[in-house]
């Protein structure tokens, strides 16, 4: 079996309205240590506007066709590779983003992992789109009703993850408590319509943990909780669950709820 090894990379999101907040993924860069230092080892853009014209149908497409040909020149050229990042930000006044940097580990090519990657987080699936928030939203329903009916959902809180990120980080676990020196943690999440939310959660656990592990004194452990019916299937669910997976968050669906809540009522003592 050939050895993994870790390849990191950036999201290219265009946010129309900073105020709205909301964005599509339009791009996907990767870096990988070269023998002079980080370079950039792939660009690829998205093949379909359609999402992007949905957001903003005034968006300037020939414009980002025009940035995806200049940073596809930089690819396997030593440099700073922030200051590359931050002057491609610069040019757009900020319409474009970078998601924070996030990493897979890969038995593949670099060239074949970005191909994955581009296919799994930039095209549109060929099935019918499911609301994201909708989604989650029905997730978080059934996990509030188990641990309800367990009598333990007076006893969970909400876990913000402020105090171990950076102020006015609006992210929260939906519910949490402590037992001895554990701290069990709950999220819902939908991947249904898009996997971004796993690959993010995925991505940021690891340093969450860890601080809020040294903060607590306490051991954080992370269950995320999916659709019972989640099309496993589907490449792009596959390489979600496998990163989560690999940042130590476990994934459990709305089926086995019933048994969680019974698992916190026994730890609880209610």
């Amino acid at each position: 079996m050939a050895e993994k090894r870790q390849l990191e990379f950036f999201l290219l999101r265009y946010v129309p309205d900073a105020v709205k907040g909301e964005f599509v993924n339009i791009g996907l860069l990767t870096v990988e240590n070269g023998a002079d230092g980080p370079e950039l080892a792939g660009v690829r853009f998205t093949k379909d506007w359609g999402r992007l014209l949905c957001l903003d149908p005034q968006a300037d497409v020939e414009l980002l066709d025009k940035l995806q040909v200049e940073m596809q020149r930089e690819i396997g050229q030593p440099g700073d590779r922030v200051a590359l990042l931050r002057r491609m930000q610069d040019s757009f006044s900020n319409v474009i983003q970078l998601s924070p940097v996030l990493s897979a580990l890969t038995a593949e090519s670099a060239a074949e992992e970005i191909e994955t990657l581009a296919r799994t987080l930039l095209e549109t699936p060929k099935v019918r789109r499911v609301r994201e928030p909708a989604g989650r939203q029905k997730i978080l329903d059934t996990m509030r009703d188990e641990f309800d009916k367990a009598g333990v959902l007076t006893s969970l809180v909400e876990v913000p993850v402020e105090p171990y990120t950076k102020t006015g980080d609006p992210f929260s676990f939906d519910f949490g408590y402590r037992v001895r020196d554990e701290m069990k943690l709950f999220h819902a999440v939908s991947m249904r319509g898009s996997v971004d939310a796993a690959v993010m959660l995925a991505a940021r656990y690891p340093r969450i943990a860890q601080d809020m592990a040294r903060m607590m004194k306490t051991s954080p452990l992370l269950t995320a909780v999916v659709e019972a019916e989640l099309d496993r299937g589907r490449s792009e669910v596959g390489f979600a669950l496998e990163m989560m997976a690999e940042s130590g968050v476990r994934v459990a669906t709305t089926g086995e709820m019933a048994g969680i809540a019974d698992v916190a009522r026994v730890e609880l003592g209610v």
